[in-house]
């Protein structure tokens, strides 16, 4: 019996050599996660005020649009249209198809008004200026091209979104806000 356990002693790997492996498997775990399941972004910006504070931590998932596509009130992350590599947070407004309208401070899609609770009553008003990246300048009513979303975020007097940028094509589209974690004062679902 003794043999049988010096046997087994000898079969396993050094100490060193299991932290090592262990590690590994770790990191390549969370790099999988990280890539095809979900991801914990860090808000910079007050855009989307009150809903998402300035430096509140959330995670998006990545799966449900692998077999979908965003859907309108979705809180998505996309790929900034201007600056390639810079993850930006909006509310998708309309999908593909529909039809955005700005009056009188409001928003319509397909001619009917949205009930906008979130802007906490701010008005929304197409902006002013408008990014290099457009070959002309945004009038509405705008029709959304398919394959595209519109994305405006909920503190509307101080948001570039798609009255700026444009649609933004579904294929930017990174993930699905879940929830907000951090800080626990703000934790709770989108």
């Amino acid at each position: 019996m003794a043999e049988e356990e010096d046997a087994q002693r000898d079969r396993r790997l050094p100490a060193w050599l299991d932290w090592v492996i262990t590690i590994a498997v770790g990191v390549a775990l969370a790099l999988l996660v990280r890539t095809f399941v979900a991801e914990v972004y860090i808000v910079p910006s007050g855009s989307m005020l009150e809903t998402i504070q300035e430096g509140d931590r959330l995670v998006g998932e990545k799966v449900t649009y692998r077999g979908s596509t965003p859907k309108r009130g979705d809180v998505v992350t996309f790929d900034d249209p201007e600056k390639p590599g810079t993850t930006l947070i909006k509310r998708v407004i309309a999908t593909g198809g529909q039809t955005v309208d700005l009056k009188d401070g409001h928003v319509y899609v397909d001619g009917k008004k949205l009930n906008e609770p979130y802007v906490l009553d701010k008005p929304t008003y197409p902006l002013e200026q408008q990014s290099s990246i457009l070959s002309e300048a945004i009038s509405y009513p705008y029709k959304v091209p398919d394959g595209c979303i519109w994305v405006m975020g909920d503190n509307r007097t101080n948001s570039l979104d798609s009255r700026y940028f444009g649609p933004v094509s579904t294929s930017k589209v990174s993930s699905r806000a879940l929830f907000i974690f951090w800080p626990i004062s703000d934790a709770r679902g989108l």
